[in-house]
C-alpha cells in the first residue's frame, strides 16, 4: 500500500489558500518516498472487524492505539514545529485548521497549540470512563461513533500538518515509512474496505472545527502499487 497525497487533490484546495507547492515537486508525491512502510503486512487484514467482536470494542481499542502512535511520531518533530515556524496551523494547499474552544468560538492559531488542543481533547475523552469504558460490561455512550469520527479527523489532520510542513525533517531523520505506515493504515481504517465499522465516512463527516468533504479530499488519498 502507498501513501499519495494526489497532485489533483491539492489543487481543488486552492479556494482554502494559496499552494505554493508544485505538486510534482513534492517530495511526498515521489515513488520512491511515498512507497516506503516499515512493514509488509496486509493493511486490509488490519483493519477488518474480527469475527465476533463488538465493534464499539473494536473502535475503541483502535482509536487508543492510534491516538498513542501518532501522538508518539508527532512529539519526536515537536522542536521542527513552533509559533515562529508554523505561526498558522495548515494542511494541504495551506488548508487553515482552525480550534472551535467551548463556546462554539473558532480560533486561529499556531500549528504546536492547535496540535496540543486537539492532543489534549482527545486525551481528555479516553480518559473519560462515560466515553471509553474499561470496565467489563459497561456500555458506550449513544453517539460514540460521531466522537470516534472527530477524533480520528483530529487525527488525519495531524498527519496532513506533518506532510505538509515538515516532509523535510521526516526525511532527513529517515521517518518517512513510519509516517506512510501510519498514514496509510489510519486512512484504510477510516474508510473500511467493506464498511465493518461504519467508519467509511469519517473522512468526510462534518464537525464543528471541520471543512466538510474539500477538506477530508484535501488530507490525502491512498494508490496501491
Amino acid at each position: 500500500v502507498c501513501v499519495y497525497m494526489l497532485g489533483k487533490v491539492l489543487a481543488k484546495t486552492a479556494e482554502f489558500g494559496i499552494n505554493n507547492n508544485n505538486q510534482e515537486e513534492c517530495p511526498y508525491l515521489q515513488r520512491q518516498n511515498a512507497c516506503q512502510r516499515i512493514t509488509d503486512a496486509n493493511m486490509f487484514a488490519l483493519i477488518s472487524l474480527p469475527p465476533g467482536m463488538d465493534k464499539a470494542e473494536w473502535l475503541a481499542s483502535n482509536t487508543v492505539a492510534f491516538f498513542n502512535h501518532i501522538n508518539l511520531f508527532s512529539s519526536a518533530l515537536s522542536e521542527f514545529c513552533t509559533p515562529s515556524t508554523c505561526p498558522t496551523a495548515c494542511g494541504p494547499g495551506n488548508m487553515v485548521y482552525f480550534w472551535t474552544d467551548d463556546h462554539g468560538r473558532k480560533l486561529k492559531c499556531s500549528a504546536p497549540l492547535y496540535f496540543d488542543y486537539a492532543m489534549s481533547y482527545i486525551q481528555e475523552l479516553l480518559t473519560d470512563e462515560d466515553v471509553f469504558p474499561t470496565k467489563a460490561g459497561a456500555t458506550f455512550p449513544t453517539g460514540f461513533i460521531f466522537l470516534v469520527q472527530k477524533v480520528f479527523l483530529l487525527l488525519l489532520r495531524t498527519l496532513a500538518h506533518i506532510y505538509w510542513s515538515h516532509y523535510s525533517e521526516v526525511l532527513a531523520l529517515d521517518m518517512h515509512p513510519h509516517l506512510n505506515t501510519l498514514f496509510s493504515h489510519l486512512t484504510l481504517f477510516c474508510q473500511g474496505r467493506e464498511d465493518k465499522c461504519g467508519l467509511s465516512g469519517v473522512c468526510v463527516t462534518a464537525h464543528p472545527c471541520s471543512h466538510t468533504h474539500s477538506e477530508a479530499c484535501s488530507l490525502g488519498r491512498l494508490r496501491m502499487c
